[in-house]
């Protein structure tokens, strides 16, 4: 009985999202070797200055890039910095050669002063993780201040 239950655990279906753990996990050996062909994701830029704007306004960013590598590239993550800055990704592998974008927008209410965000994205390629940043600066808006008196 305990080696049917073995089996039974061994051949559960490990898939989640249509994506099953060994191409996201499994980009190279425990020994550092590679294995199979990883993705490999290459950004036309990692960081965007949106220069100035006033409290209060939406900066949005569309980052481009390209999986330079041999394997479907799964982006699993997009996190940001704080709650003000939100990301949103590709849900499906995107194919060696193939391009994707990472849309980011920036809400600057009570944000002001320099503003330095970062997005950490997490994918199948080494190294697993890629930041990208929007930078710039918030100028106060005045009427914030009398509102909060």
């Amino acid at each position: 009985m305990l080696l049917f239950g073995g089996l039974y655990l061994s051949s559960c279906d490990t898939k989640r999202d249509g994506i099953t753990s060994d191409i996201v996990t499994n980009s190279a050996s425990a020994d550092g070797k590679q294995d199979v062909p990883v993705a490999a994701i290459k950004f036309d830029k990692d960081t965007f200055n949106f220069g100035e704007v006033m409290e209060g306004e939406k900066v949005a960013h569309t980052f481009t890039f390209t999986n330079t590598g041999k394997n479907d590239l799964i982006i699993s993550n997009a996190q940001a910095s704080c709650g003000c800055t939100v990301p949103e990704w590709p849900k499906e592998p995107i194919a060696p050669g193939k391009q994707g974008q990472i849309d980011v927008v920036f809400n600057t209410a009570h944000k002001p002063g320099n503003a330095i965000k970062s997005v950490t994205v997490s994918s199948n390629t080494e190294p697993a993780m890629t930041k990208l940043f929007i930078t710039g600066f918030v100028k106060a808006d005045p009427k914030a201040k009398k509102e909060e008196e």
